[in-house]
């Protein structure tokens, strides 16, 4: 890990000493159906959701004994919530038939089940397994891409990047780093340059102060 990638690093953790992924959950299942219930949602709204929905349906055999309808109208409050009843319904069935019931801990297990795409692999591998990943969302490809730790077109060479740039003991923290920041400081439009902790380390504040 080079110099650069090291103080940036150091800097976010002094920055955010509490870093860690914001999605509520028990166990490796919750985790999963959380996952796939936040793409184009906010932890904060699937949080809410889940609230209720997990003390009702904790596990795989409680989420089977609902249809679709039903499993839509309490997630209805969340975007794409029609094709997330589907998917996680098809999930459960996977992971009963395929997995013993049982979450899968590898890579290739998660992305076999119905929903669940790389970033959800690795969010549920990082957290609910301790298996170092660096989990590429949209904040972590903004961050990571704008400040200089990678220089990529794509998620999938975004986290190649990250993994080559930083040390593999330190990925899961990394990726929670990357999404604090951009959750708090490097947004989208607008990002807080003034106040950033890393603003002297980062590429997009070079190029744009010059």
């Amino acid at each position: 890990m080079n110099a650069r990638t090291k103080n940036v690093i150091e800097l976010l953790m002094k920055e955010y000493p509490d870093a860690r992924c914001e999605l509520n959950y028990e166990t490796p299942f919750q985790l999963l159906v959380a996952t796939i219930l936040s793409a184009q949602t906010t932890d904060k709204k699937v949080n809410e959701v889940t609230k209720d929905l997990f003390k009702e349906y904790p596990t795989v055999n409680e989420f089977l004994l609902l249809t679709q309808n039903e499993l839509e109208d309490k997630i209805k409050q969340i975007g794409l919530y029609r094709n997330k009843a589907k998917h996680i319904l098809l999930m459960c069935r996977q992971l009963t038939e395929e997995f013993n019931g049982e979450v899968p801990n590898t890579m290739e297990g998660i992305m076999s089940l119905a929903g669940a795409g790389r970033k959800t692999a690795n969010v549920v591998l990082s957290n609910a397994f301790d298996v170092p990943s660096i989990a590429v969302d949209t904040h972590v490809f903004r961050v990571s891409n704008r400040i200089g730790l990678a220089n990529a077109e794509n998620v999938l060479d975004t986290e190649i990047q990250l993994q080559k740039a930083i040390d593999k003991k330190l990925w899961s923290l990394a990726h929670h780093l990357l999404i604090f920041h951009g959750r708090r400081c490097c947004y989208a439009r607008n990002p807080n340059c003034k106040d950033c902790i890393i603003k002297d380390h980062c590429k997009y504040y070079k190029e744009t102060t010059k």
